[in-house]
């Protein structure tokens, strides 16, 4: 009996994947079903069925796993936080390019859960979750490629020969000529622009739908923001003459009707803080060049500062979550005096 209790627990990790995991799906579910409802191009509504579908098998998986456990399923959202009548507040291009952004996100936190999870089946689940995901990619680059707005990742020729790095440039990068941009940093300035500049059109299009004046209020400034830090990595890039990523803000329509709670925009707004603190803190160690280290520090903050706005208006209307504890040894300890 010892032995099959012990098979069904759970360590931190594998429920902190789980639990993060149902929350970020369950939102998914939200905004997919609305998808549906207002996209029109084929394919593109193939893909948007294809990710809930997904969605929604993670929900289950997750729910057994967190019963068989015996450990409490979070709320998450539900159909309270999607308005399913709510007109157009997307264009089919800015859904596929959702889709394109939000898969990413997901194969780096499957890569991850693996990593840290120690029961195979819980490894193998993550396993089948890259795998399906790998395959939703492909498929969605596959049609993004075919859009006008599609935004191709730099390309440089190839090197004549070996050659050996004889200084970093760390200092003259600060008070002379700048060397040219490496591999590493070209990609990951890209990205960073790119999914910075996705923040910035979905903060547009929440701030035009939040009822309440804080959400709002937060929205636009986060606009703002990452305006700002999208166009500091865009400016280093065309520094050296290399293309920069498409801006979407045009795939907003002009609706005033909110699609989704503000619960559910503000926890899209801090899940999207959090995944840009780890791209800016991966891209700041993979970084040379004095100038762009400085600027990621400069922008790592900035998501902090938007982070803390973020989870003080969670907490003010009671829309967080609280993740499950450590027991806390000591107020046992006081409350048995």
């Amino acid at each position: 009996m010892g032995t099959a209790k012990s098979k069904q627990q759970l360590t931190t990790a594998e429920i902190s994947a789980l639990w993060l995991q149902y929350l970020g799906d369950s939102m998914a579910i939200c905004m997919y079903k609305y998808f549906l409802k207002i996209v029109e191009d084929h394919e593109i509504k193939s893909i948007i069925k294809w990710s809930l579908r997904l969605a929604e098998k993670h929900i289950v998986n997750i729910e057994e796993f967190l019963k068989n456990a015996d450990f409490q399923i979070p709320v998450g959202f539900t159909e309270n936080d999607v308005n399913l009548k709510a007109p157009r507040l997307f264009s089919d291009q800015f859904l596929l390019f959702y889709s394109y952004i939000m898969t990413i996100h997901g194969l780096t936190a499957y890569s991850l859960a693996i990593t840290n999870s120690q029961r195979v089946d819980i490894q193998n689940y993550y396993f089948d979750c890259l795998e399906s995901s790998k395959e939703l990619f492909q498929k969605i680059v596959k049609l993004a490629e075919q859009q006008p707005k599609y935004s191709p990742v730099p390309i440089i020729p190839s090197p004549n020969g070996t050659e050996f790095t004889s200084s970093t440039g760390i200092l003259s990068n600060l008070i002379g000529d700048k060397r040219p941009l490496n591999i590493n940093e070209i990609s990951n300035l890209f990205f960073n622009s790119k999914k910075t500049g996705f923040v910035r059109t979905l903060s547009l299009a929440f701030s035009q739908v939040a009822k309440t004046e804080d959400v709002r209020d937060f929205m636009l400034k986060n606009v703002k923001l990452a305006n700002k830090d999208a166009e500091t990595f865009n400016t280093i890039l065309e520094q050296d003459h290399l293309p920069i990523p498409e801006k979407w803000d045009a795939e907003i329509t002009n609706s005033t009707t909110s699609p989704f709670s503000d619960k559910l925009m503000m926890f899209h707004a801090a899940f999207l803080v959090n995944t840009a603190l780890s791209y800016y803190g991966a891209s700041l160690g993979a970084s040379l060049r004095t100038d762009i280290i400085l600027n990621y520090k400069k922008v790592f903050n900035h998501a902090m500062q938007a982070g803390a706005i973020c989870y003080n208006i969670m907490v003010k209307h009671g829309w967080l979550e609280k993740l499950p504890e450590a027991i806390d040894r000591e107020c046992l300890a006081n409350n048995k005096k």
